[in-house]
């Protein structure tokens, strides 16, 4: 993990940058989508605070997930596996 940061440090143009982290986005989403399923349970992690919920629908980059008695729509790369 060392060895990627320091080549990431390297990098010495916004665009390169860019790309990356559009890349790093998509594969968060491709993990999410192959390790969580319907009825799992999970933590939505936001930048200060994680929520307890349960997935009840799973879409192309997104799922349902319900939390505190509501329904909300949360990008895979916003959960965790509790």
């Amino acid at each position: 993990m060392k060895s990627i940061k320091t080549e990431i440090s390297k990098i010495d143009n916004l665009t390169d940058l860019n790309a990356l982290s559009t890349y790093i986005k998509e594969c968060k989403a491709h993990l999410g989508r192959t390790t969580l399923s319907v009825g799992m349970k999970v933590w939505v992690v936001q930048k200060t605070k994680r929520t307890a919920g349960v997935i009840t629908k799973m879409k192309l980059k997104k799922a349902n997930v319900d939390m505190r008695g509501a329904s909300y729509s949360v990008p895979f790369s916003m959960m965790e596996a509790r």
